[in-house]
């Protein structure tokens, strides 16, 4: 069940302009923002200072004092980038990388993040890094992700440390090292980064890297899942029932493997379907349970065969009148309609 999760480009991308560029800004254009775009920096901008240039495409870009237009962004992002402004650079790079503004270009996207990221823009060498990690836009080169992920880790971004930490365990574009895989997650986890937390406590769980701690493990998984991490809610739900690393409980089993179901997630759907059936930690409910494991059997179940699933659903039905049975497929269609069906931890 414990899997180590990696923050990809698309989570790192809302750093940038789109987001991250209102964090970027100059201070006047910040507070301008708040009041349209203030006439003195439109001017400057147009002037070809590169900063009011940035400003006023991060508030294009964030719709801001101003209605969103990405195409309007993107023209002032590139004023300012082919000065060198690297914040606007790595905005550019996103407007190729999302295609908005311009038309979608993986390959142009890796050229303006490679130009932020050779002028120290951490945000910049974390993207281009997983650009090398997934190959868009640059042959697919883990020796290169590391290196760039290297580099923003060390400037302190937590989504770079915690893609380090998963080089260095897995051994990709660095020489497996279970403990500095730990040093790398540790730090993303303390600065709150969830997936860092969860991955942080899957090597407590493993003991590598770090002395076998369970309560350990339990303490980052309650840090991840109390943030609303649905892989961590699901596994801190299963330890309440093993009684590893905290006291048993199932009632808390119950409460955490909740949380992690009405998220989608198929084997916490299962767990807390079984959870119903025997009356454990909730009372006994067959069309609470049949809920759980019909949405369950129509998931992606990790560690658990469908057909069994299926067989636990059909046999508590025999539990349910006609009408009831009813009630709760209907139920379930409609959770469907409104819930995408999510993976389990990867």
């Amino acid at each position: 069940m414990r899997r180590v999760r990696c923050l990809h480009l698309w989570v790192a991308l809302a750093l940038l302009a789109w987001g991250y560029g209102a964090l970027a800004q100059p201070k006047d254009a910040a507070s301008a923002q708040s009041r349209g775009i203030d006439p003195a920096l439109l001017a400057k901008a147009k002037t070809g200072n590169a900063a009011a240039e940035f400003a006023v495409g991060s508030s294009y870009a964030n719709g801001k004092g101003v209605p969103r237009n990405s195409e309007i962004a993107a023209s002032w992002f590139r004023k300012a980038a082919e000065q060198g402004y690297a914040e606007a650079q790595a905005s550019l790079g996103f407007s190729y990388f999302s295609g908005r503004g311009v038309p979608q270009d993986y390959t142009q996207a890796a050229v303006w993040f490679r130009k932020a990221a050779e002028q120290g823009l951490a945000v910049a060498q974390y993207n281009f890094g997983d650009a090398y990690k997934n190959g868009l836009g640059v042959q697919l080169d883990d020796a290169q992700a590391a290196y760039w992920w290297r580099k923003a880790a060390e400037q302190g971004l937590p989504a770079a440390q915690n893609n380090l930490g998963l080089a260095f365990r897995g051994g990709q574009g660095v020489v497996q090292d279970y403990a500095q895989a730990a040093v790398w997650f540790r730090r993303a986890a303390e600065q709150g980064l969830a997936i860092g937390q969860f991955n942080l406590a899957g090597l407590y769980d493993q003991g590598h890297g770090v002395p076998q701690d369970y309560a350990q493990e339990a303490a980052w998984d309650r840090k991840a899942a109390e943030q609303g991490d649905g892989p961590a809610q699901l596994v801190l739900g299963t330890l309440y029932s093993s009684g590893q690393g905290v006291p048993q409980d199932y009632v808390q089993e119950a409460v955490w493997l909740r949380k992690a179901a009405e998220q989608g997630l198929s084997s916490a759907q299962a767990l807390l379907g079984d959870a119903y059936e025997a009356g454990q930690g909730v009372p006994q409910d067959y069309a609470e349970a049949y809920f759980w494991l019909d949405l369950a059997a129509s998931g992606n179940i990790e560690g658990t065969k469908h057909e069994d699933v299926d067989k636990d659903r059909d046999e508590i039905a025999s539990h349910l009148t006609p009408a009831d049975l009813s009630r709760v497929q209907e139920r379930a269609r409609k959770w469907f309609e409104e819930h995408p069906v999510k993976a389990n931890p990867q």
